[in-house]
């Protein structure tokens, strides 16, 4: 995957963005990401491969001296960031100036609200097992840095919906089952249900059939039919994944069989 804005610039190597999969052979395109991407951006985004990308294929020797010098001081990430796009001209001062609002709002957060966001963002952008590592290390923090029992439910249902996408079935169960055991939110009682269709085998504890009433299960299974529809009309794994793109996890009545071939195939392309 590769993106093309406007502006093509004679570079003979471009730079491959491993997070989001793609290469960039401009200073424009460079700039789209970083606006569309923030958190991304706020992260592991700006080291050396990329400062030499914008020197030697971009030309912009300038450029890539003051960020140079400014990656030695403390706290100059976000500087840095806005330079680029000050610098590369693709966005307004009121955009910039917007984006340089934005990052000082996620900068304001609680280390844990920080980690989530980072990781529901990368949740989006399908890097499941980066975004389950975020989850994880939030888990990990002391439980007055990690907020009340609700916040730590939306950590475990989150880190259960990305399992789920990596089709690792015990361990999304394990973690909706402590999202669920922390806040009775009826959303993760469904995804649980979702699981038990993807996985029939899994090993969910028998309170939760008790909980499964027959009037959720029609409405559940009417819902998980509508995405097998969407999956076949896609003619991919996409259609039917959309469920599971809601913060956490869902199920289709049935679909055993092809569950099993699109998980195997998705492990043939992992």
């Amino acid at each position: 995957m590769s993106l093309l804005l406007c502006r093509p610039e004679p570079v003979r190597h471009p730079y491959y963005i491993e997070i989001l999969g793609i290469h960039i052979y401009s200073s424009q395109e460079l700039c789209y990401v970083i606006y569309n991407n923030p958190l991304l951006a706020m992260e592991d985004f700006l080291d050396t491969p990329l400062l030499t990308f914008i020197r030697d294929e971009l030309n912009l020797e300038a450029l890539a001296g003051k960020l140079s010098e400014m990656a030695d001081q403390k706290n100059s990430r976000d500087a840095m960031l806005l330079l680029i796009l000050s610098e590369c001209d693709y966005y307004t001062e009121s955009e910039v100036n917007r984006f340089k609002q934005i990052l000082a709002s996620y900068r304001k957060l609680r280390p844990a609200e920080y980690l989530k966001a980072v990781a529901d963002a990368l949740f989006r952008k399908k890097q499941y097992g980066k975004a389950v590592a975020r989850y994880q290390k939030i888990l990990e923090l002391p439980e007055d840095e990690t907020g009340d029992d609700e916040f730590c439910s939306r950590v475990y249902h989150n880190l259960g919906a990305a399992y789920a996408q990596m089709f690792r079935y015990e361990k999304a169960f394990k973690a909706l089952d402590r999202s669920y055991g922390l806040h009775k939110d009826p959303e993760t009682l469904k995804r649980i249900y979702f699981l038990t269709v993807f996985e029939p085998a899994l090993a969910v504890r028998e309170r939760y059939y008790s909980l499964f009433t027959p009037q959720a299960r029609e409405s559940w299974d009417q819902e998980l039919a509508m995405a097998r529809q969407n999956a076949m009309a896609a003619g991919e794994v996409a259609g039917l994944r959309e469920l599971f793109k809601k913060d956490p996890v869902k199920r289709m009545k049935g679909a055993g069989e092809l569950i099993q071939q699109w998980k195997q195939d998705y492990r043939t392309m992992s």
